[in-house]
């Protein structure tokens, strides 16, 4: 019997776990999900036979250890600070790893070592990064393979409300990560446009965005999205004019997050110490200047430079940043306030529905004529516990897991899923979930 020990319950497991334990029977596995909430475990193990929910600390150095050195695959669901700490110990007990997290610079210095011990760190194996990767070189290797060059690329992803559910002023509520969402931009991004090298720093994200049409699900924003330089070299665009990443967002979101960027409430470098009970009304005031005179809204107006009955103006209202509500919090960053606030206010309700969009652009050069590609995915979730977020996260780990199981990828060292191996066969089976991406192709 195989044993798969998949850490960390949160939302973005669920189709994951309904994956694997899908599988058990028919390929003898057996799934133990560990997370610190024990109970959550439990709960998405529910009574099936061939699963285990279990308690999990990562810094328990006694628990990690034994765990992973019963099982035969490590899939981890924590957040990606944390992948080293589970890198070292599958190293130590030469066990393959998956993550859907970004590589961290930790990790890819262990590649040497993974690949001499025979083993697999697969990462970058959900939707973006993951299914963006995948999608992408499937059709960059095909345009070679014709003899196309290719001058253009450009890569947009969003987790969003589906059509008919964007129920407040902001059309958007959290589909993954909070903290994600809320700290999104800080490190600035880099892409080239042109063959210019362009650097847009975090005070400038949400106003540099542009307008694109995904399928028939209307106009979005797009925003520039960490570092779109990282991926020259693993997708082999070196003599690239125009590479772009970026993420999708509803027309009228940059704006507004925009606001809260420069208000400085999206800071996470300092402690907010506030005598007394704080009301959101008093954290949105200690941003703005001295003044025993106008309320709250005006100086806020004044300040951020937009009309105080304007749409922005409505969208900040009705987070709630002017109520007299305490904050029931204390000693926490601008950033962790506002996402408390956030969560409530955004949060997926019962019969609400999430979708990812997802849009490749790419022109090259064909035997003397220009000619563009644009690939757009659409998928929509079905509830808040099988969301499409969930979908495109989990099952392309689900479906990495079970072929490294079957010994069918023969790939080692530190990786991330950009070649045949691993696009071929896990987009093939995407589509039988119905993850299938629309091509249009122009002549220029």
């Amino acid at each position: 019997m195989k044993k798969i020990l998949l850490l960390g319950a949160g939302l973005s497991s669920n189709s994951l776990i309904k994956y694997l334990l899908d599988q058990t029977e028919k390929f003898n596995w057996h799934l133990t999900v560990g997370d610190f909430d024990e109970q959550k475990a439990r709960k998405k193990i529910g009574d099936h036979p061939h699963g285990t929910g279990v308690s999990f600390d990562v810094f328990n150095e006694d628990q990690k250890e034994l765990l992973i050195s019963n099982a035969d695959i490590v899939i981890s669901m924590l957040p990606h600070r944390l992948h080293p700490l589970l890198a070292y110990s599958c190293i130590k007990h030469r066990k393959n790893l998956i993550t859907a997290s970004y590589v961290s610079e930790e990790v890819r210095q262990l590649d040497t070592q993974v690949k001499k011990l025979g083993l697999l760190f697969l990462n970058e194996i959900g939707v973006d990064p993951g299914i963006d990767h995948m999608s992408a070189m499937k059709v960059i290797n095909r345009i070679r393979k014709e003899g196309g060059i290719l001058d253009i690329f450009e890569s947009n992803t969003g987790g969003l409300v589906a059509p008919g559910y964007e129920r407040n002023p902001w059309q958007y509520k959290f589909t993954w990560n909070p903290r994600n969402v809320v700290l999104a931009g800080q490190h600035g991004a880099r892409f080239l446009h042109n063959g210019k090298f362009k650097y847009i720093p975090y005070h400038k994200i949400f106003q540099r965005y542009e307008i694109i049409t995904v399928l028939d699900k209307g106009e979005f924003e797009v925003y520039p999205n960490r570092d779109s330089l990282q991926y020259k070299d693993d997708y082999g665009l070196d003599e690239i004019s125009t590479m772009f990443r970026g993420t999708i967002r509803r027309p009228g979101f940059c704006d507004a997050w925009n606001t809260l960027v420069q208000l400085g409430a999206t800071d996470d470098s300092y402690v907010v110490e506030f005598p007394g009970e704080m009301t959101y009304r008093d954290f949105t005031n200690s941003f703005l200047a001295y003044n025993i005179i106008d309320p709250v809204e005006i100086k806020l107006a004044n300040y951020l430079n937009i009309p105080f009955d304007g749409k922005i103006m409505k969208q900040l209202e009705w987070l709630g940043l002017f109520e007299r509500k305490t904050v029931g919090l204390n000693n926490q960053t601008p950033a962790r306030i506002l996402q408390h606030l956030l969560e409530e206010k955004w949060k997926l309700e019962s019969g609400d529905k999430d979708m990812i969009v997802m849009q490749h652009q790419f022109e090259y050069l064909l035997k003397g004529k220009r000619k563009r590609i644009v690939s757009s995915l659409s998928v929509i979730g079905e509830n808040p516990d099988e969301t499409a977020m969930s979908m495109t996260v989990g099952l392309p780990v689900g479906i990495a897991a079970k072929l490294i199981l079957e010994r069918k990828i023969q790939a080692t060292g530190v990786c991330i899923p950009t070649t045949p191996e691993f696009y071929e066969p896990i987009l093939n089976e995407l589509e039988d979930y119905g993850i299938k991406f629309v091509e249009e192709s122009f002549e220029l």
